[in-house]
């Protein structure tokens, strides 16, 4: 029995240890170079005339579109409104999410209120909202930045809801009782363990954001990347289409590489 025990042991060890090797496995960083495989392939097809520019413009072609509408000046103006639109709505939504998820998790009767109204609302498809705010606010800034504060604040609030709930009861028990106060427990023990569900919750909310301003700026605005693509679009001018989408992308990743820079600061005992 015990050489038995012994051998399933040592077997059970090198499963572990094979599927650790696995999941801890690193590759150099001149592999992800690979990807400028992808992108010669799709400009070698483009060039050999596989596929019409109308279509998919080569990678060459939408780069020179890019550096055009850069140089006239059509790129920044488009970007200038975009990023003030994104950043109003994104401190709105974000500000009144936090304050949301943070009372409706401490106080049992804000939670027996707020929450089901919060979980109703939610699953509702935050554009098809739009044309009443534009009937409510106008067809200005207004509707736009509300839109996407709307969009943020849900996954704010339900995120930072969720921290607060997930923090130690021990922990708040013990902060009472050398009586500190609630603005001392919240801000001593509450929000530093609820803070990665926080982030969590903002970096979800970027990518709505980014979702609901293009489809804002695509029905009711004459400036913005989202207007910019769709008037492109429109006219079937590819290149130009695609500057737009890369010019949007960049945006959505420095948002993303912010928030984590902003994270790290925030939660600097995470990365230990």
């Amino acid at each position: 029995m015990p050489e038995k025990k012994t051998a399933a042991s040592a077997a059970n060890e090198y499963i572990v240890r094979n599927r650790m090797t696995h999941w801890q496995k690193t590759y150099p960083h001149w592999v992800s170079v690979a990807s400028i495989i992808l992108l010669l392939f799709w400009e070698a097809i483009c060039r050999c005339g596989l596929v019409s520019s109308l279509f998919l413009p080569a990678p060459s072609q939408i780069i020179s579109a890019l550096l055009t509408m850069l140089a006239d000046g059509e790129i920044g103006v488009s970007l200038a409104a975009s990023i003030y639109r994104i950043l109003i709505g994104f401190a709105i939504g974000s500000l009144i999410g936090l304050a949301v998820g943070l009372v409706t998790g401490t106080s049992a009767l804000a939670d027996k209120i707020g929450n089901p109204i919060v979980n109703a609302l939610y699953p509702i498809p935050k554009i098809a909202l739009l044309p009443l705010f534009i009937l409510w606010l106008g067809i200005g800034e207004l509707s736009k930045v509300t839109i996407i504060a709307l969009g943020v604040f849900f996954p704010v609030a339900m995120n930072t809801y969720s921290g607060v709930k997930n923090v130690d009861t021990l922990l708040i028990k013990v902060a009472v009782s050398f009586n500190a106060s609630w603005w001392k427990t919240m801000k001593s023990v509450v929000l530093p363990n609820a803070l990665p569900m926080i982030f969590a919750g903002l970096r979800l909310a970027a990518g709505t954001s980014l979702l609901l301003l293009v489809a804002a700026e695509m029905i009711a605005a004459q400036v913005g990347i989202g207007a910019l693509i769709l008037h492109y679009g429109d006219l079937m001018i590819t290149d130009r289409l695609m500057a737009g989408v890369i010019v949007l992308s960049l945006l959505g990743l420095l948002f993303n590489l912010f928030l984590q820079w902003l994270e790290r600061k925030a939660i600097p005992w995470k990365n230990i």
